[in-house]
């Protein structure tokens, strides 16, 4: 049980360096709260919280991944080199994927609902 809670500890301390460094994950976060909110607001039921929750948990799991792969690629190679650049690049492309996959599930969550609201 303790190397269990340890190792939450270490994951949770993952989390608060890639939030507190990576400009891109601070705007994930921001985004996240504002869906939250705005899902709160509007009463969404238990299928949407889910789409909304498994879009949002993709995304910040992708940029970790992504601040991984940046922060190892540094660490193996501090010059600049084709491969480092191409594997930077692929792994920033996947959070690109990802956050545009999220905002489609979240054009038709939301959408519908903000439709009626201003309608």
């Amino acid at each position: 049980m303790i190397k269990f809670v340890r190792s939450v500890g270490l994951a949770l301390s993952g989390i608060a360096f890639a939030i507190r460094t990576q400009r891109h994950m601070q705007i994930h976060i921001i985004a996240a709260v504002i869906v939250i909110a705005l899902g709160s607001f509007l009463s969404l039921d238990t299928v949407d919280w889910c789409l909304l929750a498994i879009a949002i948990g993709m995304v910040v799991s992708a940029e970790l991944v992504n601040t991984a792969i940046e922060q190892a690629v540094d660490l193996a190679s501090p010059e600049r080199h084709p491969l480092a650049k191409s594997a930077k690049d692929v792994a920033a492309g996947a959070v690109l994927a990802a956050a545009l996959v999220a905002i489609a599930i979240g054009a038709f969550v939301l959408g519908p609902p903000l439709w009626r609201l201003i309608g």
